[in-house]
């Protein structure tokens, strides 16, 4: 054989194996579906009796806490973990089947802990004891669902006035009785002309004054329901949805929503849904996924695919930039604002290899970045963050913006991670949550 045949042979290989791979990588992020692995345990019966719902001191009712702001009211932390956390109890139920993946965070008020799952043709949601992690009670309804990096919820419950609001992938927006579980109103946003974005509705429920708030995009974007009824209150705007949830900030003195959907970021009247404004913010994919940050009239929001991070100013009538660079590109794990300082992940929320920066506000000037901890998700707590990375590792960081400070870690807090764990870990009364798949697992923190 001619050596310039065999040149042409070799390059035809690489090129085809090249092109399966990165095709394989493109199915991945577009279509696939994390299967299941480790131990997997079919769903408990629910205990006999029914104890009355209570509260806590240091309860965790929504998408990162009170606020919005990603940081836990618990006290009296233990930051010395050369031995460990105690674990208090772990449950393998959460996805039935191989390929149900669901990331959704759970969420809790007092001796009531909510956390969505599913199986093979049903949304679950899972109503479970904080303090032994026995099942008090299961939700489930039936819901078509696609695959794309697997059909079970990535919306956060809320919890309101003893009810409990879920949104599936699917774009189903139900009510449950907090105590027992009763499905009070079920509603899909498709019916109002809404469209699932590529990896499903994601938006956690906003619940405010008289109102439950979602992402339906379509010609729906935004839409807001009557939370005792679920009947459709108003809805505005036309677009593809995002994957951030909706939260409000005060401008002059009242109450505005903030939509952070797939073009951009938009202010919105809180009573009627009418458009203020929009910064425009076009990511690939139209992926805009993380909280925004509000500090008085400033608003701070960041993406991936290289959009990175900016701070605005804003207005009832519109907005100023006051800076944007690319120090800080967070794909889906929110950041933390901590006396004038933003801390978190920067990177692709698929490998490990991100960076943990501390970038002060005001300025955009970036204090620090590390690559010691991968990538992960965060929570504040107690003068500390807690990180699990997509490893499930933990780790436990001194906010400081002179340097960056590692108190303790806790190398496979979760057990059997095989695909990233992108769930937030969550902090209430006391206790550490840390979810991967079916997997929850309780830790005594204080």
């Amino acid at each position: 054989m001619k050596r310039s045949v065999k040149i042409i042979l070799v390059i035809v290989v690489i090129v085809l194996a090249a092109g399966a791979y990165f095709g394989y990588q493109f199915y991945k992020i577009i279509a696939g579906s994390e299967p299941l692995s480790g131990k997997q345990d079919n769903i408990p019966e629910t205990t006999t009796s029914m104890p009355p719902v209570t509260t806590g001191d240091a309860d965790w009712t929504n998408w990162r806490g009170a606020n919005f702001e990603g940081k836990s009211a618990t006290k009296g932390i233990q930051t010395d973990w050369s031995k460990g956390l105690e674990k208090l109890w772990h449950v393998n139920y959460l996805c039935q089947d191989k390929a149900t993946a669901s990331w959704a965070a759970p969420v809790v008020q007092g001796n009531r802990l909510i956390v969505p799952g599913r199986d093979d043709k049903n949304d679950l949601v899972f109503c479970i004891n904080p303090d032994n992690g026995e099942l008090i009670w299961m939700g489930s309804y039936e819901a078509e669902a696609a695959s794309s990096h697997g059909p079970g919820s990535r919306a956060t419950p809320f919890i309101s006035e003893y009810k409990v609001y879920t949104f599936g992938r699917s774009g189903d927006l139900v009510c449950w009785q907090l105590e027992d579980g009763k499905l009070l109103w079920r509603k899909n946003v498709k019916d109002e002309g809404g469209a699932e974005p590529t990896w499903g509705f994601s938006t956690t429920p906003l619940v405010y004054e008289n109102m439950v708030i979602v992402q339906g995009g379509g010609t729906a974007l935004v839409i807001a329901y009557d939370k005792s009824t679920g009947d459709l209150l108003w809805k505005s705007m036309e677009g593809e949805a995002g994957y951030a949830a909706a939260i409000t900030m005060n401008i002059n003195e009242e109450a505005k929503l903030l939509i952070y959907h797939g073009t951009g970021l938009s202010c919105l009247n809180t009573a009627d849904g009418k458009l203020l404004w929009t910064a425009p913010w076009l990511t690939d994919y139209n992926v805009n996924a993380t909280t925004p940050i509000v500090f008085n009239d400033i608003v701070f929001h960041t993406s991936g695919y290289n959009m990175g991070c900016q701070a605005l100013k804003v207005t009832e009538n519109g907005y100023s930039v006051l800076w944007k660079n690319n120090l800080m590109e967070a794909q889906h794990s929110d950041p933390i604002l901590i006396d004038g300082y933003i801390y978190g992940y920067s990177g692709e929320s698929s490998r490990n290899n991100g960076q943990f920066k501390c970038i002060e506000l005001l300025s955009g000037k970036e204090m620090w970045s590390t690559n010691e901890i991968g990538q992960g998700t965060c929570t504040f707590v107690d003068g500390h963050l807690v990180c699990l990375n997509i490893k499930g590792n933990l780790f436990l960081i001194k906010p400081d913006p002179s340097e960056f400070i590692k108190v303790g870690e806790i190398a496979s807090a979760i057990e059997d991670v095989k695909h990233p764990a992108w769930t937030v870990p969550v902090i209430a009364n006391g206790k550490l949550y840390v979810r991967y798949l079916q997997q929850l697992v309780c830790y005594q923190l204080n």
